[in-house]
């Protein structure tokens, strides 16, 4: 069996490597889908920070209509500013149905963001910067309204308040803007924010305070259509890397999904973070019993192996073979999910990586998942054991064929999805060759029968896609209508 490497052509109508990227994407849709609901990517201020209680006595008991609200905020008075400005904040701050919109067509942003230049009014700044945060946490022409008002460089300016109160309200609004989407985090980036933000970080900031810086910085690394700029990335860098050393479950998720977007593109973009020492640290977080630590954690470990030989082999010295195995087992079907799909692109490396498959005891929990796994989990184990097949030396094939790979997938033949079973044609064809080199191909032949794949490969011959049919003819005819067959 001739041995496949990422990148080289397996099988008759499509890549390895093709296949692998698409199958990547596919699922980066679906996780993005899950973090957008488990940890929003822009997020509304709805409880107090506690400003100072004097700023609060101002308008106690005081409920402004929108009318006063914006001739307060259309003032001259710095005292009638505040009042509006926070009874602004206050509505765009209730828990259900904040009204974002009438804020914005009521004409108040321009004006909320020449507060933020208001340097002797911290308390101002605070308010306006608050209710800027809410506004950009909803739609996206909501925050382009917050943008096109000139925001983004006042924002980034008060992060260097001396008011932490004041700088962490900037912070939030900032990661706001940022998760948009790729046009307003590189206006973020471009107004220089990336060192205002990593000078916050000390080992004395409160958590809460830190949580947040985190969570902008990971939204500064969001969204490949394109990138963040190398140099922005070559910046972020030092800093995850000190926060993944952190213990804050919420730190650490939003540092790994960081580590997840920087990851997920080209070699040279692996490479930066693989070569900034990541990989120890992630392996260990694989193991963490928080869901929302460990599934960035694997996907970003998952995204490493998706690169060179040399790329996974790092990845395999850092340890994920000890970790992966085990994560085949987890409770949680989007973990094996992921965790199979890391080992089959670990799989589809040279023989030398499949070996250390084979050593680290993986192929029982993959002929486990292969037999009661959901069919979603099915699936990514079958690639794995594609690409075990296409890069194996012809032991290494028996040995899959020992660990009893044959009886799932001869009873996964009877499904629907026609590029599945082409794949499981595929992998049968492989072993069959592989047996045929050691002389063994009779005793294979036989045990096929018995688990009736022979029945369900003949039935296939009539099935309606063409390469299904073809593929089911060619295995018939090549392996099992000789002279002397083990079925006469």
């Amino acid at each position: 069996v001739e041995s496949s490497r990422k990148g080289q052509e397996v099988r008759r109508e499509y890549t390895q490597r093709g296949m692998r990227r698409q199958q990547r994407i596919v699922v980066n849709l679906q996780l993005r889908k899950a973090k957008k609901d488990e940890q929003a990517l822009k997020r509304r201020n709805i409880i107090s920070l506690s400003p100072d209680p004097a700023s609060e006595q101002l308008t106690k008991g005081v409920n402004l209509t929108l009318q006063e609200i914006i001739n307060g905020v259309n003032a001259s008075d710095p005292d009638l500013c505040f009042q509006a400005a926070q009874a602004a904040r206050k509505i765009l701050s209730q828990e259900r149905n904040p009204p974002l919109n009438l804020i914005v067509e009521a004409g108040l942003i321009p004006r909320l963001v020449e507060f933020l230049k208001s340097s002797l009014h911290p308390c101002l700044q605070c308010e306006a910067a608050w209710a800027l945060t809410n506004v950009a946490s909803g739609t996206s022409e909501q925050t382009r309204a917050v943008v096109e008002a000139g925001a983004i460089q006042p924002l980034v300016e008060l992060l260097s308040s001396p008011h932490m109160i004041v700088s962490e309200q900037a912070v939030w609004a900032l990661g706001n803007i940022a998760g948009d989407g790729a046009e307003f985090r590189d206006l973020v980036i471009k107004s220089n924010a990336i060192p205002h933000l990593l000078a916050l970080v000390s080992s004395n900031i409160p958590i809460t305070f830190l949580r947040n810086i985190t969570w902008t910085l990971s939204n500064l690394c969001r969204n490949k259509d394109p990138y963040p700029c190398k140099k922005a990335v070559k910046q972020m860098l030092p800093i995850l890397f000190h926060l993944l050393q952190h213990q804050d479950s919420e730190v650490l998720s939003d540092v790994c999904w960081a580590l997840t977007y920087l990851t997920d593109g080209s070699n040279e973009r692996i490479s930066q973070v693989v070569d900034t020492g990541f990989l120890p640290r992630l392996v260990e977080l694989m193991a963490s019993s928080e869901l929302n630590v460990l599934t960035p954690s694997l996907r970003t470990v998952g995204n490493v192996v998706t690169g060179t030989d040399l790329q996974t082999q790092v990845a395999i010295d850092a340890g994920i073979l000890s970790v992966l195995p085990r994560l085949l087992r987890h409770p949680k079907s989007a973990i094996q999910k992921e965790a199979a799909w890391a080992l089959s692109n670990v799989a589809a490396g040279p023989h030398q990586h499949i070996q250390q498959l084979i050593a680290c005891n993986v192929l029982p929990p993959l002929v486990s998942l292969l037999k009661n796994g959901d069919f979603k989990v099915q699936k990514e184990v079958i690639w794995t054991v594609a690409n075990f097949t296409n890069g194996g030396t012809v032991d290494q094939l028996i040995q899959l064929i020992h660990a009893g790979v044959l009886e799932p997938l001869v009873n996964l033949l009877t499904i629907r999805d026609t590029k599945i079973i082409i794949i499981i044609l595929d992998i049968i064809n492989f072993l069959l060759q592989a047996a045929g080199k050691l002389l063994e191909k009779e005793s294979l032949c036989l045990l096929i029968e018995e688990l009736g794949g022979v029945d369900r490969i003949e039935a296939l011959q009539l099935h309606e896609n063409h390469q299904v049919a073809l593929t089911a003819l060619n295995i018939i005819e090549n392996h099992f209508c000789e002279v002397g067959d083990f079925r006469v």
